[in-house]
């Protein structure tokens, strides 16, 4: 052992000749190209196009990941028809007109030796019903869950011109300078998806009836690109590894599906996971384990000679290293972290992981993508384009409150040269953030509140804890400052429910100053309440003595009203199975010291052995403090939200001062 350390060479001795990542950053061949290293970046929708055109928008977000260090980079969807829309804010190429655009942004990815794939896609019975959209297509009558009524199945003529029209596609990619494609046929999504799974493709013609009939027209594609574009020209396929559902696609599956694909002249294959109809297969909860399909892409790539990329929660440099040096993957697709922070792989290269702004998984930057939004980040504001411009006039900058807000307006106001100083009442840094980290799954916030307290230091800006400041300290000390405060919210308490022997807030449980009992009622469903609910609820619904029993009083109809996607789904799921009652359309009439009443479907029921409650009932705005100075109040002071809404109202505040 003592050998094994003396031979061991420190970070420091290793200097410039070799980076912390060596399987990450070394170059890979795919097909006859070569990439200069293994830290792609997938398709995520960004509603940055113009009907279908690209925008000076599109090309200043892709080239600021390939000068982030990025060694591809596959746009988002870009369908091959005029018919069917994925997105209104999605891309397209399906004539010559949408050349000029793709040449300039192809042109500008280019420029930092990132090479570039365009994902091709026809959304089929995805497809956004705009006004005056025909009946949607698909393998089969077979819809998706949320689909309002059935798609007709397309005709054999129908998927001839398809072929073609994907060809056409790839070549006019081809000719803006495009160094390849890939083709969407993962998730049971879109066209070539829906084809490949059991789940949507009934057929009993050609293109169904087994394995071999639902993969032809996948590979006919393929087959039409391959003829169209030549052999240089890049292709690959995005498969679901594992549909994790039954009845769907299974690894076993793949392992065959991938082999043709590799007969047919695919380069690589983009290994993903789950479908959508299973929430949380395919784009992964917050919380869970990282590269969820990487089991996937191991067991593929024994079976092929082309490379193999796995996708979805590879957050870290670490985790992307650890995948290809133990075998599991050829290349790491990354796609949110480099939403995150676009510098991501050029700070992973340079050794400064702890400078990277952390993802963390709560799928916000896509949460108002299908209500025509442009694409967003809880943690960064800036994600279309990190331009911070300095300020006109150099003024002294007072933040009261050390929360999310009141880093986000600190830092920025002294990247844009204002003198700054942040005031925290308490002893630490991170507001309601560091309650927020404590439930289950959430832990990866604690990484925002380390990089932002960090990025205050390493930017100069002036940070006193235990700090509390009055109007009088103002007027004192800070009468020539711009006076920002961001003193966040406060934890709601119904009065007249405080009789009861033991009360606390969900805030009070996750910060460990209220300490609950064995029997608890949650009075409300929202976010913070599930998340208490989960926290306090046994690991398992063993029956052991020791346990737990959680109920959880809602009044409306549902649980996390203004949640959506996977968090939700599994939040829900996890519940369920620990056994926690679930209340819903339920209200509290009475309490009294021991009892607790609500009401449902007209009827009362008594809890009579429960021991504590505890207040989930959102938060009131902490009081601001006046002096004679103008006073900006931004975060949960001003009005109580989530953290995307505190960091973007901090982020868009100080910009302007």
């Amino acid at each position: 052992m003592e050998d094994r350390k003396k031979n061991k060479v420190s970070k420091e001795e290793r200097g410039m000749f070799m980076n912390d990542y060596p399987h990450l950053f070394s170059p890979i061949r795919i097909g006859k190209t070569i990439v200069k290293n293994r830290l792609f970046m997938p398709p995520l929708s960004t509603n940055l196009a113009d009907k279908g055109y690209v925008t000076d928008a599109l090309v200043e977000h892709y080239a600021n990941r390939a000068k982030g260090g990025v060694g591809l980079i596959i746009t988002e969807v870009t369908t091959v028809e005029p018919v069917y829309t994925y997105l209104p804010g999605d891309m397209s190429i399906y004539d010559d007109s949408y050349i000029p655009g793709w040449t300039k942004l192809v042109s500008a990815v280019h420029q930092y030796d990132t090479k570039i794939l365009s994902q091709l896609f026809h959304p089929a019975y995805m497809a956004f019903p705009l006004p005056g959209t025909p009946q949607l297509i698909a393998p089969s009558n077979v819809g998706p869950y949320y689909a309002k009524s059935a798609p007709r199945a397309v005709s054999v003529e129908e998927l001839h011109t398809i072929i073609r029209q994907f060809g056409e596609a790839a070549f006019r990619f081809l000719q803006a300078g495009g160094d390849g494609v890939e083709i969407q046929a993962a998730h049971a999504h879109g066209l070539l998806g829906g084809f490949l799974t059991p789940l949507y493709n009934k057929r009993t013609d050609e293109y169904g009836g087994d394995i071999n009939g639902r993969m032809r027209l996948l590979l006919e594609v393929i087959s039409e690109i391959r003829k169209m574009c030549g052999d240089h020209f890049i292709i690959d396929v995005r498969i679901s590894g594992d549909e994790y559902s039954d009845g769907g696609l299974t690894l076993n599956d793949m392992i065959y599906v991938s082999k043709n694909l590799e007969e047919v002249g695919v380069d690589f294959i983009h290994v993903s996971g789950g479908n959508t109809i299973k929430r949380g297969s395919s784009m992964p909860a917050p919380g869970t384990s990282p590269a969820p399909h990487a089991h996937a892409s191991e067991e593929i790539k024994k079976h092929v000679h082309i490379p193999v990329s796995t996708v979805a929660r590879i957050n870290e440099p670490w985790v992307a290293e650890e995948l290809i040096a133990n075998g599991k993957t050829d290349i790491c697709m990354i796609g949110r972290p480099n939403l995150c922070d676009s510098e991501f792989a050029n700070k992973a290269l340079a050794g400064k992981t702890d400078e990277i702004r952390p993802c963390i998984g709560c799928g916000r930057c896509l949460t108002g993508i299908m209500f025509g939004k442009p694409i967003s980040c809880t943690v960064n504001p800036s994600v279309q384009s990190d331009k911070v411009e300095p300020a006109k006039e150099k003024k002294k900058v007072l933040v009261i409150g050390g929360g999310p807000a009141g880093m986000e307006a600190a830092y920025i106001a002294k990247m844009r040269g204002h003198q700054v100083v942040l005031c925290e009442k308490t002893e630490e840094l991170g507001g309601l953030l560091r309650i927020a980290a404590v439930p289950i799954g959430k832990q990866e916030i604690c990484k925002v509140i380390k990089f932002m307290a960090k990025r205050l230091k390493n930017a100069g800006v002036e940070v006193y804890t235990n700090c509390k400041i009055t109007p009088e300290i103002i007027d004192e000390k800070y009468k020539d400052y711009e006076i920002v405060c961001t003193s966040g919210a406060r934890a709601k308490e119904i009065e007249a429910f405080q009789c009861f022997k033991q009360t606390m807030t969900a805030d009070d449980v996750l910060s460990g100053k209220g300490f609950p009992g064995r029997k608890i009622v949650v009075l409300g469903g929202g976010s913070v309440g599930c998340e208490t609910a989960d926290y306090l609820a046994p690991l398992i619904d063993d029956m052991f003595p020791a346990n737990r029993d959680v109920t959880i009083i809602e009044m409306t109809n549902g649980l996390m009203a203004g949640e959506g996607g996977a968090a939700k789904s599994v939040l829900t799921q996890r519940l369920m199975r620990k056994g926690v009652k679930i209340e819903l359309n339920s209200t509290i009439t009475k309490v009294d010291e021991t009892t607790i009443t609500y009401s449902k479907n007209g009827e009362e029921h008594v809890i009579s052995d429960a021991d504590t409650l505890v207040f989930a009932v959102g938060y009131a705005p902490e009081p601001v403090l006046y002096s004679e100075k103008p006073i900006y109040k931004i975060g949960d002071c001003d009005k109580v939200g989530n953290l995307k809404d505190a960091i973007s109202a901090a982020y868009t505040l100080a910009k302007t001062l």
